[in-house]
């Protein structure tokens, strides 16, 4: 199983961000996924990147659709891919209405035909060979006095992976990525995602196996059971935000692959009290259970166990989001966890 991480730079500490990068590079860790969200964009963290590491994959974690024509979005790949002799993977994702319309002022609109559009540009773009698409949302070249271009960057191959949650948008997944960037994950409930995935990867006549299946989960450790509560305690506010403030009141993209995993009627609570500004209600609601199944924490044994697990439902590469309140604190839990790894 192929170790990650994400970081995204939102105004702390760059020089902290950095070595942090650095440092799990030489911790042996396999990839960092750089998100832009609604802080800094991805790219250019990733250009500097590039300069600072050498063995380590990066990628975005991820570009939003809208937010750069396909063409952009290519271009910015192929130079990343260039200047990491390799080592670049582009991750694609539809966001949600509130960052593409309330930030971007970008109609959001139809992400599942904007996906695959993009998607088939880009992967023209990387081939060097002139570009021609006329789609629902991309017409390439305009019509008028401009004619079919390519780019002049040299071609190269790059994986692309898709952050996707929705049945439809899973589908698309397995029938046009390398990769599937999943998060709110329940390996015991793993069909949820799974189902759909395998639809599209028929589709294509691919197989699993075909597919990089990486999950992202916050990891932590507790030396004695009886701390856990605490540590639990923290991470519900961050799970409510998702359930009720991460889209609109409408449209929740987490809050749906959550209530498909068996969390219908609390996920619709926890959004319910959090659109109504009640932040410490709507985190009282999220129950221990709703934590634990998708995140890693716990004793080393219990980590160790839940890895395996991970592993044994199909999870191909695992994107740790380190626990601790220092950069050493990070550092070590992520490196504590590359060892169980290790050790599967």
């Amino acid at each position: 199983m192929r170790t990650a991480t994400t970081i995204e730079g939102t105004g702390g500490d760059w020089r902290e961000i950095v070595e942090f990068v650095l440092e799990a590079e030489k911790l042996g860790l396999d990839m960092c996924w750089v998100a832009e969200a609604w802080g800094s964009d991805a790219p250019s963290t990733l250009g500097y990147l590039t300069a600072r590491t050498d063995t380590i994959l990066l990628g975005s974690g991820i570009m939003q659709l809208g937010t750069r024509t396909p063409v952009a979005i290519g271009q910015a790949a192929m130079t990343l891919a260039h200047l990491s002799e390799g080592r670049f993977h582009l991750g694609l994702g539809a966001s949600g209405p509130q960052v593409i319309e309330g930030l971007h002022g970008v109609d959001f609109a139809r992400p599942l035909a904007r996906m695959r559009e993009t998607v088939q540009v880009v992967r023209q773009v990387f081939t060097g060979e002139k570009i021609s698409h006329n789609g629902e949302h991309f017409t390439i070249p305009r019509s008028g006095e401009s004619r079919p271009m390519r780019v002049s960057i040299p071609p190269v191959d790059v994986p692309i992976h898709l952050a996707t949650l929705s049945p439809k948008m899973l589908e698309l997944t397995g029938e046009i990525a390398d990769g599937w960037l999943g998060t709110s994950f329940v390996p015991e409930g793993a069909d949820a995602y799974f189902e759909h995935l395998d639809s599209g990867l028929a589709k294509a006549g691919r197989t699993r196996d075909q597919l990089d299946i990486c999950q992202g989960a916050e990891v932590a450790f507790v030396d004695d059971p009886d701390e856990l509560s605490g540590v639990l305690a923290s991470r519900k506010k961050g799970l409510a935000f998702s359930l009720g403030g991460m889209g609109s009141a409408t449209t929740n993209f987490y809050n749906r692959a959550y209530s498909r995993q068996g969390w219908q009627d609390a996920a619709a609570a926890v959004r319910e009290r959090w659109q109504a500004g009640d932040r410490e209600g709507a985190a009282a609601l999220v129950t221990d259970e709703m934590v634990l199944a998708t995140t890693l924490i716990g004793t080393e044994d219990v980590v160790r166990e839940r890895l395996r697990v991970w592993r044994d439902t199909g999870v191909n590469t695992v994107r740790f989001y380190p626990a601790g309140d220092t950069l050493d604190e990070r550092l070590t839990t992520l490196g504590r966890a590359l060892d169980l790894v290790r050790g599967l």
